[in-house]
């Protein structure tokens, strides 16, 4: 064993040799150099052929028969041919034909060790680490972990104790590494990228520029994020010691790894396939394994509660358990269970388990799904199908079938449901109903209501025989019943879910936003928008007039609550996602969401409203004033199935609901949440939580509460995320004084707040403009050098309070106050600065929130700054600040390209580009993309109508555009230098429309 890697051992050997020691000493690995990669390949070629030669030499011996000499370079082409259409994982799963002969490049641990030969082999697998791999020209990276040869991992390290983070490591794989070199490119070679330092992880599978998304990797403290301190070691410890063991490492890609497919609706109907590559993050492997090994151990007739927070990734985690209990065996190598089923009522599962299964089996047949009720669910457990997916509404019989199955072992995996199995006396609503009496029904209904959670708890509780069948309940919110039924009792007669992972961590992950961070009662809000509004210090914000009418708000009173709310929309919710927002209303009954549905529609027709369009949810009809109303007919004729893809277009902003999608919907734009239904418990949460997911350019999310206090709300959040606190009430006033507090510690010049911000509004900053804006935080940075440790995290907590403070007062009313405004921009920089130091500058690279507040701005139209800088105007708008295009921008093009890679295109490659430039400025569909996305964004719609627009015109000039469609770094810049010009032409035509 060699010396624990700690603190202190770090103080003498760098980061990277003591993981790649630690692998080679203690985990089997060998150590791998780069004399044996080649660079063009992304191969460790030396590692590829000593483990053909040694686990397949009768089939090797016959490729060298047929290619002589050539018999490596003809290998090799053809591995990499491979590689290109089918993905590492698919090759390294299940090899390759060459001239006929069948190539493993790898062998995986079989099920049993009844066959000693397959365990030899699967001994005799290479994996290899190399430090400091120079894997193209002369540009290193600090660790990469192969497997037979073929690049599996990359790994970015940073050490805490020299200043540098994982965010450093991020920036890097952002900024350094691209995803047209080989070693990154997507599914090609390397499964997954770690950027990680000696207290966190973090990883992703797909390098994309500044589109990079990276996942947390982390154990987790408790309930919170990060990592535990173990004495001894490093926090990151657990990955080379625990992950990247052997055995688990080979584990992970034969059976968690696989490309996720899925066909996305594009606008004019049009369809394309988002490919994933799908990697288990810690939580899930961690769940899926202890799982196996206490199911293992026990036998059937368990029972296991896993609460995962919403947004965790639960479907891919029951995947992955499913498939592994169907061939589950015991230590005497004797199958656990016949069989294994799925009760779920999501369609998406239903799919997405039949389809990732097969990835990770590449059998057909091993699942069924249950479509034509008991007698097929009869029929499958007959004939013995490994994996039976069903619905909830099935489940009763499934209990009584499997009562029958004597000597047969089965798993149930229940997934997270709460579909309404009651609602019989809200079904019979009547138009002579008050909307009070609505109400009151709607509520006495819902309280007697059983959903699906409950529904299964009662049939369970009637099931006796439970010893040939285990189960596992997944949900991110169990009631009590649910925790006694399928949790772990513990001391004192407490009930404990088997596994969590929980809200707070999800939260602090920053996998899910805080849903309760800018929760507000309408009390308080009319109190900050009244405060506001009367408070001289507010007089330069030049306010927006009041919508609040908190005086005369009526319970009831649809019309004003209305105004309230599509207004604020409008002001506040509409802008942000980059102007895709969208917001739910959460009404008391059916009753209800009829009216507000015809006052939404007519309050926007009488102003005008043109861009905003309202959708609502509810279940069967509804009579009123002799009308009878079905939400199908209110939605224009959508279908219930079909709603949330009309929910997802762009120009249906607000759904309205009732006691519909308030659980179980996912959709990621959805910012802010108005809520006029008294909400408790389980309910509550759920219903809250369809704010939290993450989206490129969501910042935040609102709640604006017209029914629930705040204590009420903070009591149901509680058992999931045990420090959630809502403010009772808000000080707009206060904003001054923690911004009087941020100038009295004599950091922040105001000149650098101004020149900052004065180029952040630039539409397209120059270098030179970049670098003056780096200055302009590092002035900042520079006078804190003599801060201590508790001095910075003071000055640190003052600009979190700002930002959090500004965020939530123009939630309520949108103020224009340059100072203010100014700051919050400048604060959102600097902070990142401060929380990462010596990073080479303040990262400046995030288009997709730079592209979210210039869009926010420049929908407000010209906005005069006066006050303290006096003379200032800034204009979000129009194209005063946008450089003349060049004279003859094709020339620029031609110029770049030849002086780049040595060519002499010349007048006829200039009509060339200018053909091509011309049919992509014509593209309808591209420049809508442009006008509602960032840059980055639009780099994905652009890129196949480039290449479309290539191959079209390759006939009149095919040494340009052959050159084009064969070299893909020169395709890359071309494409480059052409996207910029196309993508600013269409935001110069919106601007100047608007």
């Amino acid at each position: 064993m060699i010396t624990s890697i700690t603190p202190d051992s770090l103080r003498e050997r760098s980061f990277q040799t003591l993981i790649k020691d630690y692998l080679v000493h203690d985990n089997a690995y060998i150590e791998s150099f780069n004399s044996g990669y080649d660079q063009n390949l992304a191969i460790d070629t030396d590692c590829l052929f000593s483990f053909l030669e040694t686990t397949q030499e009768k089939q090797i011996n016959k490729l060298k028969e047929i290619y002589k000499s050539n018999f490596k370079n003809k290998v090799l082409d053809n591995l990499d041919k491979e590689l290109r259409a089918r993905g590492s994982i698919d090759v390294l799963k299940h090899g390759i034909k060459d001239y006929g002969v069948k190539i493993n490049l790898a062998y995986f641990k079989p099920p049993t060790e009844l066959n000693p030969d397959q365990v030899i082999l699967y001994q005799q697998n290479i994996l290899s680490v190399t430090e400091e791999l120079n894997y193209t020209g002369n540009k290193r990276i600090d660790l990469v972990i192969f497997l037979n040869g073929i690049p599996v991992i990359t790994m970015e390290l940073k050490n805490a104790f020299t200043g540098q983070t994982y965010k450093n490591a991020i920036k890097q794989y952002k900024e350094d590494r691209s995803h047209l070199e080989s070693l990154f490119r997507f599914k090609e070679r390397s499964i997954v990228n770690f950027a990680m330092d000696t207290d966190v992880a973090y990883m992703t599978t797909r390098i994309n520029g500044d589109s990079t998304y990276f996942l947390p990797f982390n154990k987790g403290v408790g309930d919170s994020g990060g990592n535990p301190l173990v004495e001894g070691k490093l926090s990151t410890y657990y990955i080379w010691e625990e992950i990247l063991e052997k055995d688990s490492i080979l584990e992970i890609i034969h059976k968690f790894t696989f490309i996720d497919s899925k066909e996305v609706t594009l606008d004019k109907g049009y369809t394309s396939i988002k490919e994933t590559v799908i990697f288990p993050r810690y939580h899930q492997l961690d769940v899926v394994r202890k799982v196996l090994n206490h199911a293992k151990y026990k036998g059937s007739g368990e029972k296991y509660l896993i609460q995962h927070s919403a947004g965790s990734g639960k479907t891919n985690s029951i995947t992955w358990i499913t498939h592994r209990l169907a061939s589950l065996h015991d230590a005497d190598n004797h199958i656990i269970f016949n069989g294994v089923i799925v009760v779920t009522d999501r369609v998406i599962l239903n799919q997405q388990l039949q389809d990732s299964i097969y990835q990770l089996e590449h059998k057909v047949g091993l699942v069924a799904k249950i479509k034509d009720g008991s007698s097929q669910l009869a029929d499958e457990l007959e004939k013995g199908t490994k994996i039976i997916i069903t619905t909830i509404q099935t489940f009763p019989y499934v209990l009584k079938k499997l009562e029958g199955t004597k000597g047969k072992k089965y798993a149930i995996l229940i997934d997270e449901a709460h579909s309404s199995t009651s609602g019989k006396s809200i079904m019979a609503l009547q138009e002579s109903l008050s909307l009070e009496e609505a109400a009151a029904l709607a509520g006495k209904d819902e309280a007697e209501e059983l959903d699906a959670e409950d529904k299964i708890n009662r049939e369970l509780e009637k099931f006796a025989d439970r010893d040939h069948i285990s189960f596992f309940a997944f949900t991110a919110t169990p009631k009590p019943t649910t925790l006694k039924l399928f949790g772990s009792e513990g001391e004192e007669g407490k009930y404990y879910p088997f596994h969590v992972y929980s809200m707070r961590q999800a939260i602090e992950e920053k996998f899910i936003f805080d849903v309760l961070q800018n929760y507000m009662t309408y009390k308080m809000f009319y109190n900050v928008n009244k405060k506001i509004e009367d408070d001289p210090s507010f007089s330069k914000s030049k306010a927006t007039k009041s919508i609040a009418r908190y005086v005369s708000l009526h319970p009831h009173n649809i019309s004003q609550k209305t105004e309230i709310i599509i207004e604020h929309f409008r002001s506040s919710t509409m802008k942000k996602i980059g102007g895709e927002a969208k917001a739910m209303l959460v009404t008391s009954s059916r009753l209800h969401a009829v009216r507000y549905k015809l006052a939404f529609d007519e309050y926007i027709r009488l102003h005008g409203y043109s861009d905003l369009k309202t959708l609502v949810a509810f279940s069967g009809s509804v009579k009123e004033e002799g009308d009878e109303y079905r939400e199908t007919k209110m939605n224009g004729g959508v279908s219930e199935a079909g709603l949330p893809k009309e929910f997802d277009k762009e120009e249906s902003r607000i759904l309205i609901v009732a006691n519909k999608y308030q659980t179980g919907f996912d959709q990621p734009k959805l910012h802010t949440m108005y809520v006029d239904k008294k909400l408790s418990g389980v309910k509550a949460v759920q219903t809250l939580s369809r704010l939290n997911r993450y989206c490129a350019g969501k910042e935040s999310t609102f709640v604006l509460d017209f029914v629930n206090e705040p204590e009420e709300i903070r009591e149901a959040f509680l058992p999931f995320y045990k420090v959630t606190v809502l403010n009772n009430d808000i000080e707009p006033n206060e904003i001054y004084r923690v911004e009087r507090s941020i100038y009295d510690k004599q950091v922040i010049n105001r000149e650098d707040v101004i020149v900052f911000t004065d180029l952040f509004y630039k539409e397209q900053q120059s270098k030179v403009d970049i670098s003056v804006m780096n200055n302009s935080i590092n002035q900042s940075v520079n006078r804190m050098v003599g801060f201590t440790k508790e001095e910075t995290i003071e000055f640190k907590s003052l600009i979190g309070k700002f930002i959090n403070l500004y965020m939530l007062i123009i939630q309520v009313v949108p103020i224009v106050d340059s100072d203010l405004h100014r700051l919050s921009i400048y604060l959102r920089y600097l902070i990142r600065k401060i929380e990462v130091e010596d990073t080479g500058g303040v990262d400046l690279t995030d288009k997709v929130l730079l592209q979210y507040y210039k869009l926010e701005k420049k929908t407000e139209g010209a906005i005069q700054l006066d006050g303290d800088n006096e003379g200032v105007d800034i204009r979000f708008g129009g194209n005063s600040q946008i450089a003349e295009e060049a004279t003859d921008y094709l020339s620029v093009i031609i110029d770049n390209l030849n002086k780049k890679y040595g060519t002499d295109f010349s007048e006829s490659e200039k009509l060339a580009v200018a053909q091509i430039r011309s049919n992509l400025r014509g593209d309808k569909e591209l420049e809508l993309k442009a006008q509602v996305n960032s840059y980055d964004v639009f780099k994905h719609a652009f890129e196949p109508r480039f290449l479309d627009g290539v191959i079209q015109e390759y006939d009149k000039n095919q040494e340009f555009y052959g050159r084009i469609l064969k070299d893909d770094k020169f395709r890359h810049n071309f494409m480059e230098l052409l996207m910029l010009d196309v993508y600013s032409s269409f935001k110069d035509e919106k601007n100047h429309s608007a």
